[in-house]
């Protein structure tokens, strides 16, 4: 049995141990995309991590030290740092095994009107629920950033990042869900209901889910640059 101390850290290596081990498998190569992929980390990094830092700090979310290692940084325990390491590597592996066995763009036609519907939608919520320090940051930030994304960089993976987005949200709920208690008597990250809608999807904050498409558009904005691919152009 692995000692409870460990718990997150564990969940954070076996997020990351077959994506890892997969990414030097021949038909998708991986590793090939390895420069976009850690320069979208690093991108999405410098606005997340002192976002996190400042709501640990603040008390909007926690982390519970019955299943944390001991070491840490800006008040955040070593687990997390790498949460916003190897979640990202591992999403980022689900979207170009997709892009891989998925040739056509599904999505590509609706994605842009699905996002200009989406933006005032973020921003009516953000807005109405603007004492809720974690609904306003989440849906007003995503919004803000999906409205560059669309009528600025105007891409055209899109379509195929929902997709992946989609496919992200099923294992990004298992480790989730675990984190918050599904599976533990206790959970190992909590969150401060008051500054939240308070709607749970299973233990899992609602925002969780915006939070991770915002995170995630952040990450595959420089790692699809460099590749310069169409739609159906899946060559690095």
């Amino acid at each position: 049995m692995i000692d409870e101390r460990y718990y997150y850290l564990a969940i954070d290596l076996l997020s990351l141990s077959f994506p890892l081990m997969a990414s030097f498998e021949k038909r998708i190569s991986f590793w090939r995309k390895w420069p976009g992929l850690f320069a979208g980390i690093l991108f999405m990094g410098l606005l997340f991590l002192p976002w996190d830092a400042y709501f640990t700090a603040q008390g909007v979310w926690g982390f519970n030290p019955r299943f944390l290692s001991g070491p840490g940084l800006w008040g955040m325990p070593v687990e997390e740092w790498l949460f916003f390491l190897f979640i990202p590597y591992s999403c980022m592996f689900l979207y170009e095994v997709m892009r891989f066995y998925v040739k056509r763009d599904v999505l590509g036609k609706i994605a842009r009107p699905f996002s200009i519907a989406l933006i005032p939608l973020l921003v009516l919520l953000g807005l109405l629920y603007f004492d809720r320090v974690y609904t306003a940051v989440t849906f007003l930030l995503t919004a803000a950033y999906l409205t560059y994304v669309v009528f600025v960089l105007r891409p055209a993976w899109l379509g195929r990042f929902y997709v992946g987005y989609g496919i992200s949200l099923i294992p990004f709920f298992v480790v989730n869900g675990i984190l918050t208690g599904s599976l533990l008597e206790e959970p190992i990250v909590w969150y401060n209901n008051t500054e939240n809608l308070g709607i749970r999807m299973g233990t899992i904050p609602v925002e969780d889910s915006i939070y991770l498409l915002l995170l995630l558009l952040m990450v595959t904005t420089l790692y699809e640059r460099p590749l310069k691919r169409a739609h159906g152009d899946l060559r690095a």
